[in-house]
């Protein structure tokens, strides 16, 4: 949710329409979070991503990626955690998850919960995702920092900067990646 949050500030900071739609009834008890995010600077009629047209998977989750990859397009990215959260009997091996997700040419896989905890708290992973997929967003880094200091400016400096310093580190680590794979 703060994800979606942070992208929503971004997007109006920068005098971009927004629609959003998402799906949260069980995320306190360990159920999935989807958002459908939708920016452009045109007006959007339907807050829905179709098949085939998302620019972005943003996972916070390696299975919740695998689950929604229908909805990317071919050019698309994948960004996701690598840290699975196991919340049912049946959750399929990590290693047949990844390497599903890396039969996709533009995939960034890391472990945002390890680089949060390093960072100071693991409740900071999803900001290390949304460093990691900004690049690909047609969102300047500038906005998100706002978004990401207007939805956390409740909580203090203290925390707005744990964050501004999860979104640098998803951010740097993507653009090594982009670099490597030059």
């Amino acid at each position: 949710m703060s994800i979606a949050a942070a992208i929503g500030m971004a997007a109006i900071h920068e005098n971009l329409f927004i629609k959003q739609a998402e799906v949260h009834g069980m995320s306190q008890r360990g159920g999935a979070v989807q958002s459908n995010l939708r920016i452009s600077n045109t007006e959007i009629a339907s807050d829905l991503i179709p098949h085939g047209q998302a620019d972005i998977i943003l996972s916070v989750e390696p299975m919740e990626a695998l689950r929604y990859l229908p909805f990317l397009s071919s050019e698309g990215w994948i960004v996701t955690n690598t840290a699975p959260f196991i919340n049912i009997a049946d959750y399929p091996d990590s290693a047949v998850i990844m390497q599903e997700l890396k039969k996709h040419k533009n995939l960034i896989a890391l472990d945002a919960d390890k680089i949060a905890t390093e960072l100071g708290t693991k409740k900071a992973s999803n900001m290390v995702m949304l460093g990691a997929a900004s690049p690909f967003m047609q969102l300047s880094e500038k906005a998100c920092r706002e978004g990401i200091r207007q939805i956390f400016e409740r909580k203090g400096r203290d925390i707005i900067d744990l964050n501004l310093a999860a979104f640098d580190k998803g951010r740097k680590l993507a653009g090594e990646y982009q670099q490597s794979a030059v």
